[in-house]
């Protein structure tokens, strides 16, 4: 039994090392930071050890915008693309000749180019001195009055950054909750035709319970995924997302080591643990739904 025990660490031993040495001695690394007050990059050294970093990123108005920001779009893009994906899967898996052309068309938006994606919205949102484009044509077409959506209000700005987000997201969504249907027995929607169940009873009662480990799985990844947004932001809007008023938590992160305002690996840190903080408190908040709505 020890000789077993010995070979199975010996195997389990570069994953050890990998995970340590990448995931957490950076997190150990960041938290150390985090207290290090004044602490000078150049020289490495520093004043003092407390909570003024925690301090200063939460009342920094950058921060508190950038937080305000990541929480909008959490709240709107994991629910809303989670539904979305939901309602294409249900459709996709009644389709029986043409559904693989249909699930690699639906996949092709999460192998393209985050940047790329990101370019073509802005040209069909963004104004121009030649034109409002596509989507303010659209708009105009039922009298509304054309909208700078790159440039202009917050809410047009945040409208954008979410649609995009849906989109970026919803094909692996797809692609996951198409397969879980698949994975369904037939033998309990068998039982339920029988009974002449309606088909949205067979959904709630049979299709959600079932698949609710894939859909329990696509919304915790869609939290941890959204609340580490930046490069969607970027890819709208240019690196300047102070000026533009749509940075993230995590683009606050960036600008704090490399930004305009960087060289603040102390700020950055802090901003980087009470990230963490909110992601492991939503997660575990999650976990605790889950053992009731959740059926393994």
């Amino acid at each position: 039994m020890k000789n077993n025990n010995l070979k199975a660490w010996l195997y389990l031993l570069p994953a050890v090392l990998f995970l340590g040495f990448f995931l957490v001695y950076p997190l150990i690394d960041v938290l150390i930071y985090s207290f290090e007050e004044g602490y000078n990059y150049a020289s490495q050294t520093y004043f003092g050890v407390g909570s003024y970093n925690f301090s200063y990123v939460l009342h920094d108005p950058y921060f508190l915008q950038a937080l305000k920001n990541t929480f909008i779009l959490v709240i709107i893009t994991v629910p809303v693309s989670t539904a979305l994906s939901m309602l294409i899967s249900v459709a996709l898996s009644s389709i029986q000749k043409l559904r693989n052309l249909f699930q690699t068309v639906y996949f092709l938006p999460y192998v393209t180019n985050t940047l790329a994606v990101g370019l073509v919205f802005m040209i069909l949102f963004k104004q121009t001195p030649y034109s409002d484009g596509l989507v303010n044509t659209v708009l105009s077409w039922f009298g509304i009055s054309a909208i700078d959506f790159i440039s202009g209000p917050y809410w047009a700005k945040m409208l954008v950054l979410c649609i995009y987000t849906v989109w970026v997201v919803m094909p692996f969504k797809i692609l996951i909750l198409t397969g879980s249907l698949a994975s369904v027995d037939e033998i309990y929607y068998n039982a339920a035709k029988v009974d002449g169940t309606s088909k949205w009873r067979i959904f709630r009662k049979i299709t959600l319970p079932m698949i609710s480990p894939t859909v329990f799985y696509l919304i915790i990844t869609g939290f941890i995924g959204a609340f580490k947004a930046y490069s969607d932001a970027v890819a709208l809007f240019g690196t300047d997302l102070n000026a533009a008023e749509m940075n993230t938590i995590v683009g606050y992160i960036y600008d704090m080591l490399y930004g305009t305002s960087g060289g603040y690996p102390s700020y950055a840190s802090a901003a980087a643990i009470i990230l963490f903080v909110i992601v492991l408190t939503i997660t575990c908040i999650n976990l605790l739904v889950s053992k009731k709505h959740v059926h393994y």
